[in-house]
């Protein structure tokens, strides 16, 4: 699994957001997209992607992509 990779399937969940302000110091919740329906768009892509079961909990202790992917990375 590659960050960059994981950067992508992020950037794809987001409609209005641009792929190249997506890095992996990026604080998700700072984006102006961001809400509820993100999120489970996260979790979706998780469990698509990565065949991992990422929780409310997961993203609420992660501050930046670099900590969903390790979290991610962990899990699968």
């Amino acid at each position: 699994m590659e960050i960059n990779a994981f950067l992508k399937n992020f950037a794809d969940i987001l409609d209005d957001t641009d792929a190249a302000l997506i890095t992996q110091e990026t604080v998700f919740r700072d984006l102006d997209e961001w809400n509820s329906l993100t999120a489970l768009s996260l979790i979706a892509m998780a469990d698509e992607e990565y065949d991992v079961k990422l929780t409310g909990d997961d993203i609420k202790s992660s501050n930046s992509l670099q900590d969903i992917f390790e979290i991610i990375k962990n899990k699968a």
